[in-house]
């Protein structure tokens, strides 16, 4: 009975520690069956304790609990599709309405990036699909590359309400996934869209207007920063720029092509 006793305390210390949420009737039900038995107390969980919504909910915890990094043995995208798509590790889960993992050539040698699904994105579950979209497709075929060709994800694989800036909680638990996108398809060419886009992947606070224009590195792969589609709809003094940039990614992936 001792070993039981233990193995629950560890179990919820365990919680505790990583910040997993306990229902109220485990953990009532837990302490009723440890006192009952040994008098102990638990240790304090109330900051962790939230109301049960359906039977199922704690089934839910513990099974999210167990394979919160079963993701990170993903040996293809569409294994970690299926690993991370009902994803809950911020509270972007409550408010979509579809997990926007990516699209295009698994095996790409160019990867886009942009910053987090739209309402257009939101509603198909893929990324790219609203005007911004569109606009991304065109200078594509511009720089004589097919949509089908490259692969496009965005760093957040949910839609932020009213597509608001990402918290850095968002982005913390999010980053991982594109990590491991990135990981699995090993691109020889990165092209970030938008601002949030290359802060994140380059560490960097610098404005848009200091990091395009030239390459950078990212996990030694080179890495080009330009305008979003979005900001180009917004403001069209920044297609010209925009263009100047992607002739400069069609030329040095025509090298990198060549090697």
């Amino acid at each position: 009975m001792n070993d039981l006793i233990d193995k629950i305390i560890f179990k919820l210390e365990e919680y505790k520690n990583s910040n997993i949420k306990i229902y109220s009737s485990e953990l009532k039900s837990y302490k009723e069956y440890i006192n009952s038995e040994f008098k102990n107390d638990l240790p304090d969980f109330k900051d962790l304790i939230i109301e049960d919504t359906d039977e199922n909910s704690i089934k839910e915890t513990v099974k999210e609990y167990m394979n919160k990094d079963k993701w990170k043995s993903a040996e293809s995208l569409d294994q970690l599709y299926d690993m991370i798509c009902d994803c809950k590790k911020c509270d972007l889960w409550k408010t979509r309405t579809n997990f926007v993992f990516g699209s295009g050539n698994k095996n790409a040698d160019l990867v886009i990036i942009g910053e987090a699904p739209g309402a257009d994105e939101d509603k198909q579950g893929l990324p790219f699909v609203g005007r911004a979209g569109k606009l991304l497709t065109q200078i594509l075929e511009a720089i004589n590359f097919k949509r089908e060709e490259v692969y496009i994800c965005n760093v957040l694989k949910s839609r932020p309400p009213e597509n608001r800036n990402p918290t850095p909680e968002e982005i913390k638990q999010c980053e991982p996934y594109l990590e491991k996108q990135l990981e699995l398809i090993k691109p020889k060419m990165l092209l970030c869209l938008g601002t949030f886009a290359a802060q994140t992947l380059l560490k960097s606070k610098e404005a848009l207007g200091k990091l395009r224009g030239k390459f950078h590195t990212y996990k030694n792969i080179p890495l080009l920063v330009t305008y979003h589609p979005a900001a180009l709809l917004r403001n069209p003094n920044w297609k010209k720029p925009t263009w100047e940039d992607v002739q400069l990614l069609r030329k040095e992936f025509d090298k990198l092509a060549v090697k």
